[in-house]
């Protein structure tokens, strides 16, 4: 994997790290093309059941190297362009990826976490703060709004009102405001162990109904009760006395520890 972005794959835990932190791992275009590319590799690993996503050095990721980008002299038309298979143009799919992948992703946030560090964060599953994180909704700071799927991301954890004061003043939080929010899951004293922790207590369960449980909370969240509840039933169809599905069962029963085969 390219140097901005170090993927190592442990019993089915990823552990994914931006690794700019003389730059507090700031989105520069090599950035973001190793993003996408690891969230790609690890959407094909069969063994895959939980990632870890997590900045090296003293911030999880700052936003945008304005100055590296100007450096490069990139066309904003190649950063806009489609990607295949996805909703999402190239600079949107460095964070909505995460947001793709079939298994929880759990980010553990500390330092700056601003702009697109912050919507790149927004795209995981589960988010562990230090109190004395600092969150920011950057881009009105550069005359831009959102562009890599925050606002998609944003309407499933905030108020209305509270994403449109974030969005129109770019104002900093700290991690424990941030949890009120609704910007963060919870506060951490050491969220890198914290989300290490229960990655390893979600690839213990069953892929299968991990996945499906992925797969249904993020349609069910914005889609209709109707569509909801009938999706509910087909995910839990297609799970139902499958093998892993009786080996939890049976693992239960017997009292010892699962052994599940890879999704």
């Amino acid at each position: 994997m390219d140097d901005r972005v170090r993927v190592e794959l442990s019993q089915g835990v990823a552990d994914v790290r931006l690794a700019r932190p003389d730059k507090h791992n700031g989105l520069d275009r090599r950035m973001f093309e190793a993003l996408v590319a690891a969230g790609e590799r690890l959407a094909s690993e069969p063994s895959l059941r939980a990632v870890v996503l997590a900045g090296e050095g003293p911030s999880f990721c700052a936003g945008l190297d304005f100055a590296a980008f100007m450096r490069e002299g990139a066309d904003p038309a190649t950063l806009l362009r489609p990607q295949e298979g996805s909703p999402a143009n190239f600079v949107q799919r460095a964070a909505w990826v995460w947001r793709e992948l079939p298994v929880p992703v759990v980010a553990a946030l500390h330092g700056h976490v601003y702009g697109g560090g912050l919507q790149l964060a927004l795209a995981a599953d589960i988010r562990y703060v230090t109190t004395d994180a600092k969150l920011s909704v950057r881009e009105i700071q550069w005359g831009l709004v959102p562009d890599m799927s925050g606002t998609q991301t944003l309407r499933d954890l905030v108020r209305l009102d509270v994403a449109k004061e974030l969005v129109f003043t770019g104002r900093t939080v700290s991690g424990e405001e941030a949890v009120v929010l609704g910007l963060a899951t919870r506060v951490e004293a050491d969220p890198l162990a914290a989300a290490q922790r229960i990655a390893r207590e979600i690839a213990a369960r069953s892929p299968d109904a991990i996945r499906a449980g992925k797969r249904l909370l993020n349609a069910a969240f914005t889609g209709s009760i109707e569509a909801g509840l009938r999706l509910e039933e087909e995910i839990q169809r297609q799970v139902l006395g499958k093998p892993n599905q009786l080996e939890a069962v049976m693992a239960g029963m017997q009292k010892r520890a699962p052994v599940f085969r890879d999704a």
